[in-house]
């Protein structure tokens, strides 16, 4: 009698909680010795299979099958234009974003990230944009830029500060620059001092001493005559009685 009792309550549980309660009295009336160990046995496996019924029908609230969080999946960063990404990538990389033996350490995609980040710092002391914002800034992927921005701090050129919530959704991180040469190369505004301290290099100065015509200089070398001179005929070496006629005068 309770072995068919408890079967047909087994069958109409629509609840784990209502199954747990079934269970719990069966094995209570086993210590009893109300129902034998066969019985007890062919109830628990009922009970058993039910309970797996009614965990697979069960769906849960809010959370998609497969996914733990109510949160929706992240999409993936990606410019409209391929071609332009790329364009905007090098213009940046070639545009100066740090000294040359610091930039000589990193790839063209890297060095567009970089610009982002030294023109936030120059601009505002710090650069608080979030990954996707300097990411589709520079025209490269979220992971590039998170790359980059790594391997700087890694070099100790920058400084990467965390604002984590407990509860709620974290701050995007703080990225200040500590490299003494790239903050000098930002105040200068992207130029090297070398060639101001250094002149002029690979070029020399020639000063000539004649800087004159040489045809001029023929020209200017015979005497001048002067208007008289020019009018009277010059003397002639052949007449010597004009000389003693000026000697007696």
């Amino acid at each position: 009698m309770f072995h068919a009792t408890m079967r047909e309550a087994i069958e109409a549980a629509r609840t784990l909680a209502q199954l747990d309660d079934l269970s719990r009295k069966i094995w209570q009336a086993h210590a009893a010795e109300t129902v034998t160990d066969a019985a007890a046995q062919g109830l628990a496996e009922t009970l058993h299979a039910r309970r797996n019924a009614i965990r697979e029908a069960v769906a849960p609230v809010g959370i998609p099958l497969g996914r733990v969080t109510l949160f929706p999946p992240k999409r993936l960063q990606r410019a409209p234009e391929r071609s332009v990404a790329i364009e905007r990538r090098r213009r940046l990389a070639c545009s100066g974003p740090m000294p040359p033996a610091l930039a000589s350490r990193f790839t063209t995609g890297q060095l567009a990230v970089l610009r982002i980040v030294g023109d936030e710092m120059a601009r505002n002391g710090a650069c608080g944009l979030c990954i996707d914002a300097i990411a589709a800034r520079a025209g490269v992927c979220r992971r590039l830029a998170q790359a980059a921005i790594r391997l700087a701090e890694g070099d100790g050129l920058l400084t990467i500060q965390e604002r984590r919530h407990q509860g709620r959704k974290n701050e995007s991180n703080v990225v200040r620059i500590i490299s003494r040469e790239w903050l000098q190369w930002l105040r200068r505004g992207g130029r090297s001092a070398a060639p101001a301290l250094l002149g002029n290099i690979g070029c020399k100065t020639v000063h000539p001493s004649d800087r004159g015509d040489p045809q001029r200089q023929v020209v200017d070398a015979e005497p001048k005559r002067s208007c008289r001179g020019a009018a009277v005929d010059p003397p002639r070496a052949g007449r010597p009685q004009d000389r003693a006629g000026r000697r007696a005068g």
